[in-house]
């Protein structure tokens, strides 16, 4: 079948390693059940699987590709949760030490077809596309677990969104203007400042800005360019949800005393469980809102996609269709 995979690891230059090509198709075990695809979105995980980040080298080809949307064996569409947990664990999926996400042990989804646990195969509703629908599975449902589950945000709160214009950015801003928070973003990029304006952010600053008053909780993925703005700008008792790394995973300083003197909580946060997803895909459907797609290509199309991204030249989410 067509796929588009990772042959060798190259952590300075990760494109080197990507093919457009032909790998087998998946063979679905006792529990498991084959999606046909109709599309997929690209992550930032894409590029740490091709740099050799999370992943062996002897699991190498490795298909590309977390998220997907597209037809059961049965001919019904639905979502593809990415995270796989051990057949014997109970309770949210996200803690169990054995857990990995799709591409790391298991094919991936930039294929014609991939192979999933029954159990993470949720309904699609007729109202989402099948493009909209691939972006809800990892970015969408990672800022939904950031905002309403770790960080615990209700209603008339604050939030601060460092870095602006990325799918996880885009997420957390949409999400949280839904959920009734008032939004402030930060980008380096002046339009898409004003993109993120538009989204729903009531304000909207360039990086680095110190803001005009303190937010209750900052959703944090940049890391290291970020990370001493993100602790300055929240209020005594704040919280600072982290769920990556994007420029880096070292901090030079990480403002002990401030984190300290302050009371801030910081909390990690990973993807999220298939119970959220489907609540995730209720609310959309509850608001009317839709995940951004910055542009969708033809699956043989994913270099160019993946150089997109790697370049930060997007708004939303790149979706892979077939």
């Amino acid at each position: 079948m067509f796929a588009v995979y990772a042959e060798s690891f190259h952590p300075d230059d990760p494109l080197a390693g990507l093919v457009v090509g032909e790998r087998p198709e998946p063979s679905a075990p006792d529990g498991w059940t084959t999606v046909t695809v109709k599309a997929a979105s690209l992550n930032h995980h894409d590029l740490w699987t091709l740099r050799g980040v999370g992943i062996k080298a002897e699991r190498l080809p490795m298909i590309l590709g977390c998220d997907a949307s597209g037809l059961d064996e049965d001919g019904n569409e639905v979502i593809v949760h990415a995270v796989i947990s051990d057949p014997d664990w109970s309770g949210d999926e996200t803690l169990d030490p054995d857990r990995s996400l799709l591409t790391e042990v298991h094919q991936g989804t930039f294929a014609e077809k991939v192979a999933v646990p029954r159990r993470n195969v949720i309904a699609k509703p007729p109202s989402l596309s099948f493009a909209e629908a691939a972006c809800v599975p990892t970015a969408w449902l990672t800022a939904y677990r950031m905002l309403f589950v770790q960080g615990r945000m209700v209603p008339g709160e604050s939030v601060l969104v460092q870095g602006a214009g990325g799918g996880m950015a885009t997420a957390l801003i949409v999400l949280a203007r839904a959920g009734g928070l008032k939004v402030v973003a930060t980008s380096r990029d002046e339009a898409k400042l004003a993109r993120a304006a538009e989204l729903g952010a009531h304000e909207t600053y360039l990086s680095g800005t110190r803001l005009p008053a303190k937010v209750d909780a900052v959703m944090e993925t940049v890391g290291r360019a970020t990370w001493e703005h993100s602790v300055r700008s929240l209020r005594p008792g704040g919280r600072l949800v982290t769920s990556g790394a994007t420029s880096g995973p070292r901090l030079d300083d990480a403002m002990l005393p401030q984190i300290f003197f302050k009371q801030l909580s910081v909390i990690g946060s990973t993807m999220g469980t298939r119970g959220e997803l489907a609540a995730l895909v209720a609310m959309l459907e509850a608001t009317g809102t839709r995940p951004l797609v910055d542009r969708a290509l033809p699956m043989d199309r994913a270099r160019e996609g993946l150089e997109a991204m790697a370049a930060g030249d997007l708004f939303g989410k790149i979706v892979l269709t077939r």
